[in-house]
């Protein structure tokens, strides 16, 4: 399922887009305020193909909503209105620009003040997708007008009931007025003794395992949450501990008092003297645990991406090179041609790590991430199905990342495997720029021209050699792979991308050079 985040503004909108397979927002771009927002929203519907909008509900620190957020409720009601079928989440922020003018510094790169805009709505659209099932796309968000008209429902029917209830008591009264109060007497005492005890219950089991123990009686004990466990396990693994009464009732607690909040992963220094509440909120706000960093690989980044993002966390080289160029013994890893590198194999995806982790550890982790998405959705069989080895279909794969948003990355890959089939090169540009890379990853992009870029002699280079190239050259997310797997059933054998972002297909050279005359005067011309 497709979904799009806005970050509403009232001079600009940030847009973001998510596919809740790969669960990986990323931004797209901002629509200036102008009169014309709404076609341009429109127009984005249209090109991702979906209606479903998750809008940013501005927050005050203290969690209540502010004028911002009325802004934002009421950009929705008109949304609904102009754009027919749109199914609107709201997700809660607070302080989402200054996460993502931080985040686009540390990128040392330039910005302006719509870049801002479009990281933020990534950033609501991230928070929103990592609870989000596919369930939950039925639901509707309650919009302005709607909330005050339901209420007056709820009222006028409460009173209606009120009014029924009164005139049936009135009658059971008057027939056994001695009866029916004695009955309510014995009634309501049950129910308040099955309440206290439950009360009771409630609270013993939130108390510490040792009350008013000393540092002999209630050692400090260390606790781990570890990488992706759930709420379920960490209160398992705090009941065999002996660190909580209760599993259950310490769950109870922690949606009482802390709502989704999740358990933050990192190791903790507990003991026996704390109660299960005091605990909750140690693991909630990370209060005293190692310290933990995330780090993210995209679809479509390439592993020279990836090591730079690591150089800037501060490891070394040295480290870096030794841990890309160690044998990790993994099933998947193991019918690769000889010297190949971990290119295609890092799945894009955001994993938290502790302080103290290597570089090895680190890639670990994202292999493993792939090896699990390949196994899950039988990829190395559907690969075999269209010919294609396992190494070969994540090539393909990588190539089909870096040439088409989600939704083309069907059709091209059915381009693609028509031209393999047919013995023509792939004549990828994408191919052209991964071989510079490789040969100079620190080189100026801009300084490259067409004409020159192609001729480079690299195996890598497909507008120079038929087949797929000798690696993949960017690490795929599923949608591409499972375009490898399951191509459209369509028939073309050229593509190209427009200057106005749209894919522009055909079927013989001549009608493919005409769309380039009609569609593509700035990026078929770009340096590689």
């Amino acid at each position: 399922m497709k979904i799009l985040g806005l970050d509403v503004g009232e001079k600009r909108i940030g847009v973001a887009r998510v596919d809740s397979a790969t669960r990986i927002a990323v931004p797209v771009s901002f629509i200036e305020v102008n009169g014309n927002e709404w076609q341009e929203l429109a127009r984005l519907t249209n090109l991702h193909n979906t209606k479903f909008f998750v809008i940013g509900l501005p927050r005050s620190n203290e969690g209540n909503e502010t004028k911002q957020s009325l802004y934002a409720r009421n950009f929705a009601k008109i949304l609904t209105e102009k754009i027919p079928g749109a199914k609107i989440r709201f997700q809660d922020e607070s302080l989402t620009s200054v996460e993502a003018e931080s985040r686009l510094k540390s990128r040392q790169k330039k910005y302006e003040k719509g870049d801002i805009d479009a990281e933020a709505a990534s950033i609501i659209l991230q928070d929103f997708i990592e609870t989000f099932s596919e369930e939950d796309s039925g639901k509707e968000e309650p919009l302005p007008g709607v909330i005050e008209e339901n209420a007056r429902k709820v009222v006028k029917k409460a009173r209606l009931n009120s009014k029924k209830a009164i005139e049936s008591s009135k009658k059971i009264v008057k027939k056994t007025k001695r009866n029916f109060i004695i009955t309510s007497i014995i009634i309501a005492l049950a129910l308040a003794a099955v309440c206290g005890g439950i009360v009771f219950w409630y609270f013993n089991s939130l108390s510490p395992v040792i009350k008013n123990c000393d540092a002999e009686r209630c050692p400090d004990i260390e606790f781990t949450v570890a990488q992706g466990e759930s709420v379920d396990t960490i209160a398992n693994n705090l009941s065999n501990a002996e660190l909580i009464r209760s599993s259950f009732f310490f769950k109870v607690n922690l949606k009482l008092s802390f709502g989704d909040a999740a358990l933050r992963t990192g190791k903790y220094t507990l003991n026996k003297g704390m109660s299960a509440s005091d605990i909750a909120k140690i693991l909630t706000e990370g209060i005293g645990g190692s310290e933990v960093f995330s780090f993210t690989i995209l679809p479509g980044q390439t592993i020279f991406d990836v090591q730079k993002n690591l150089l800037s966390l501060g490891y070394s080289r040295e480290e870096i090179d030794a841990a890309f160029n160690a044998d990790y013994d993994m099933p998947m890893l193991k019918n690769r041609p000889s010297g190949a590198s971990l290119e295609g194999y890092l799945y894009g995806e955001t994993y938290e790590f502790f302080k103290d982790a290597t570089v090895k550890e680190i890639l670990k982790t994202f292999l493993d991430g792939t090896e699990k998405v390949i196994e899950e959705n039988d990829l190395e069989a559907r690969f075999r199905d269209r010919g294609l080895s396992l190494h070969e279909g994540i090539t393909l794969a990588s190539v089909v990342q870096k040439e088409a948003h989600t939704a083309d990355q069907p059709t091209v890959a059915q381009v693609f495997l028509k031209r393999l089939s047919m013995y023509i090169p792939l004549g990828s540009d994408v191919t052209v720029t991964y071989a510079l890379d490789v040969l100079n990853p620190d080189r100026n992009r801009d300084d490259t021209a067409v004409g020159d870029a192609i001729q480079v002699d690299s195996c890598y280079n497909t507008r120079k050699y038929t087949g797929l190239p000798c690696g993949p050259i960017s690490n795929p997310g599923l949608s591409a792979m499972t375009a490898v797997a399951d191509p459209s059933d369509t028939d073309y054998l050229y593509f190209l991308t427009g200057d106005d972002g749209r894919m522009y297909y055909s079927y013989t050279e001549d009608e493919h050079n005409q769309n380039a005359r009609d569609h593509c005067q700035v990026l078929c011309d770009v340096s590689l």
